[in-house]
């Protein structure tokens, strides 16, 4: 059992944190103040290829796996780009692996190298008002018309609409009380968000500002059926395909605010004087870093465990969603003692550990609650009856 990186790996860590080192604080702090979105550091990205880490070779990507794929988001995150950096770059990385599973060989073609390349952005719906975590219950219909679609509904939480020209879309084909299973009659595609039937409102949030999230509302947008991924009413099966790898991605990029917020907050303690001596150097800064280190460390091995089993192709919802808890609540715990190391200065825009905190909120709250991940857990792993 070997938990070093290959040579290969501790290249692309290099490779992206080189990358990463051209948007420095300022201009993470900018686009937090700014609220816009980061184009440089997303067009960045895309020309140096990084885009299509997970994706096939034959459509322009590197063919790697979620595992290098972890290590590149929590390098980003880990910055100091934080949920900002990996946010803005998120959705291409793992978000079109049902258009690989399930997609055609024509819409493989025509869907993959844009988003690759960076030319297209993508806004994944799937999450309703009425509905939350339960996306059985999803109300927004796709109603066949010929060799079209019509699609009206609300949608909310919509990472990056506002900049999006396409959207991966989870819809209903088939009222919930004509189907035998509810996992049946939702439908997924992947197509042109159409402006002209969509009104996007965006919601005002605690950070992550330089990304934007919304409320989506559909008014008949038509989508025509070759923008169909898989079979219709089978969409619940395709959408699962791109949940594991976006728990191990969450993860990771959570260890890398993480371990960003304790760097941070060790250089302080090490050079802030108080009573005439560092900070750093009282046992009750010194305990409490400690503790996050090895926490954050000790999460990161499940996130990598995760990986390298999804990448071998075996079952790992267990590991996955356990991952996504451990490094969110070790990177939530690093982030609050990063603040109270700083002290009064940790409450200040000056110093970043405040924008880190409030962005390591998003991967403890998203894309699905602890809660949830321990009822999987009980469930799956330790046998107990189902409690929702």
């Amino acid at each position: 059992m070997d938990f070093s990186f290959s040579l290969d790996q501790v290249q692309l860590r290099a490779a992206i944190a080189e990358l990463c080192a051209q948007f420095d604080e300022t201009y993470w702090a900018l686009k937090d103040r700014q609220g816009t979105f980061p184009e440089e550091f997303h067009r960045a990205v895309a020309e140096a290829g990084w885009l299509g880490i997970a994706m096939p070779e034959e459509f322009g990507g590197s063919g790697l796996g979620i595992v290098e794929a972890a290590i590149m988001m929590q390098a980003v995150a880990e910055s100091g780009a934080a949920m900002s950096g990996a946010s803005a770059i998120h959705m291409n990385i793992f978000g079109l692996n049902p258009v690989v599973v399930f997609g055609t060989e024509d819409q493989k073609r025509r869907m993959l190298p844009p988003m690759i390349r960076g030319e297209d952005k993508a806004c994944f719906a799937v999450t309703e008002p009425n509905a939350g975590l339960n996306t059985t219950q999803l109300t927004t219909r796709a109603e066949k018309r010929g060799a079209r679609y019509r699609v009206s509904g609300t949608k909310i939480w919509i990472s990056t609409a506002k900049v999006a020209n396409k959207v991966l879309l989870l819809a209903r084909t088939a009222p919930l009380g004509e189907v035998r299973r509810k996992t049946e009659g939702l439908t997924l595609f992947y197509t042109d968000l159409d402006r002209s039937r969509v009104e996007i409102r965006e919601i005002e949030k605690m950070g992550r500002h330089a990304v934007d999230s919304n409320v989506v509302f559909f008014d008949a947008m038509e989508i025509p059926e070759e923008d169909r991924i898989g079979a219709e009413g089978e969409g619940f099966r395709a959408i699962l395909h791109g949940m594991n790898p976006e728990r191990i991605l969450i993860a990771a990029e959570a260890i890398g605010i993480g371990r960003a917020a304790v760097a941070r907050s060790a250089r302080y303690a090490a050079e802030r004087v108080v009573f005439g001596r560092p900070i750093g150097q009282n046992q009750a800064i010194q305990h409490p870093l400690a503790k996050c280190w090895a926490e954050l460390e000790a999460a990161n091995l499940m996130v990598l465990k995760a990986a390298s089993l999804y990448d071998r192709g075996e079952e790992c919802g267990i590991e996955a969603n356990a991952a996504k808890y451990l490094a969110a609540e070790a990177a939530f715990r690093a982030c609050e003692q990063a603040v109270l190391t700083h002290g009064g200065m940790g409450y200040s825009k000056d110093y970043v550990v405040e924008r880190l905190f409030r962005e390591s909120l998003i991967p403890r709250i998203a894309p699905i609650t602890p809660h949830m991940i321990l009822n999987f857990i009980a469930e799956r792993a330790l046998g107990l009856p189902r409690s929702y």
